[in-house]
């Protein structure tokens, strides 16, 4: 529980309702999670745009973690052009997803975009958030089958 509060909070979640995060488990170790994961990245034609390590971090504060990723990843043509549109959205760009072991499985955890439209208001973004979501739901999908 401790793991999945965690992980909430590394994701900036803005509130608890169930809608607002899209999770999923992948049952392999994490090795081959964290590689079946980036390659449905790859597949739904977005890009991998780095890998952050948070296991490091949290041992040297004193947590016992399993291996912990974020893996952040977006359309390059969309992450040069919209935050010169909507400089609001540098925060939330690239996508995310974070990615944690649990004993021989893999848990995958993020942010359901289609929630931006609920604080940003303009059409042409509605658009862009609920493919995301129909993107990032089919990656999940993927990595876990």
């Amino acid at each position: 529980m401790k793991r999945l509060l965690l992980v909430v909070l590394l994701l900036s979640a803005a509130a608890a309702n169930a809608d607002e995060l899209l999770m999923a488990r992948i049952e392999r170790p994490f090795p081959e999670a964290m590689n079946a994961l980036q390659q449905s990245i790859q597949d739904h034609g977005y890009k991998v745009a780095r890998v952050q390590r948070v296991d490091i971090g949290l041992t040297s504060s004193g947590f016992k973690t399993a291996e912990y990723r974020v893996v952040f990843f977006g359309k390059p043509e969309e992450l040069l052009a919209l935050p010169d549109r909507h400089p609001e959205l540098l925060a939330y760009l690239p996508l995310k997803i974070t990615i944690f072991a649990e004993g021989e499985t893999s848990l995958v955890v993020t942010n359901n975009p289609a929630v931006f439209a609920t604080f940003f208001k303009d059409p042409e973004l509605t658009g862009y958030f609920r493919r995301w979501e129909k993107d990032v739901r089919a990656i999940l999908d993927r990595a876990a089958h």
